[in-house]
């Protein structure tokens, strides 16, 4: 779903600028009127909107959802009969989304030992993400992919358990209609630099934080 447009509303540049009539504040005609302007406003940005290539996304920040929406996107593309891999880095064990959307377009990989807090072994979680940055290299050049999830990568390199510049020039390096979201706390500056389209969400309240344990559906 597209995110609201801002409340701005420059008149369209192909009309001249005309006077708005004024109406009660919350009746029809005032409504009709803002829409109406919202409207060419709209038409005009989507007019001039012409480019269309393969994008980088990231989903970062504090607060919940940044996997959730990564793979509601990838159910979008499935719909689409598009092909896609996942590559979860850190997380260990099966997820439900998996098997939910199994299928000969759709490959998935995870790379991870679990929570950095629970493996407490530095050098086994390099190894990990290593062999998941090399799967995710393939996928990066294939020519059959459409999209890749590298779930955790903004962690992977928080950590430092990959070389930033190698992994941004494998993202630079990525098939030029292919799209790639990748997801985790702290992206760093040069990521979100190099990013076509970057979502933080930022933790407003969580009930991990009243003592709510992680849920089948929710988390889980």
């Amino acid at each position: 779903m597209s995110d609201s447009p801002d409340s701005s509303r420059p008149s369209n540049p192909e009309q001249p600028a005309s006077p708005v009539p004024e109406h009660p504040a919350g009746s029809d005609d005032a409504h009709r009127v803002a829409m109406q302007s919202l409207q060419e406003e709209m038409h005009a940005k989507m007019r001039a909107a012409r480019e269309k290539r393969g994008l980088i996304i990231v989903h970062t920040g504090n607060g919940k959802g940044k996997t959730t929406a990564a793979f509601g996107l990838l159910a979008r593309m499935l719909a689409h009969g598009r092909r896609c891999a996942v590559i979860q880095f850190i997380k260990s064990g099966h997820d439900a989304v998996e098997k939910l959307l199994r299928g000969p377009n759709l490959h998935w990989h995870r790379v991870g030992e679990g929570f950095t807090w629970d493996t407490q072994n530095r050098a086994l979680d390099i190894a990990s993400c290593r062999e998941g940055w090399q799967l995710a290299l393939g996928y990066l050049q294939s020519a059959e992919i459409d999209l890749v999830v590298l779930d955790e990568l903004n962690i992977v390199l928080s950590y430092d358990y990959l070389p930033k510049e190698e992994v941004l020039a494998g993202l630079r390096g990525k098939r030029a209609d292919q799209h790639v979201v990748i997801t985790g706390r702290n992206a760093s500056d040069e990521l979100i630099a190099l990013a076509d389209l970057v979502t933080e969400m930022r933790e407003v309240k969580h009930p991990f934080k009243e003592g709510v344990r992680a849920q089948i559906g929710i988390e889980l």
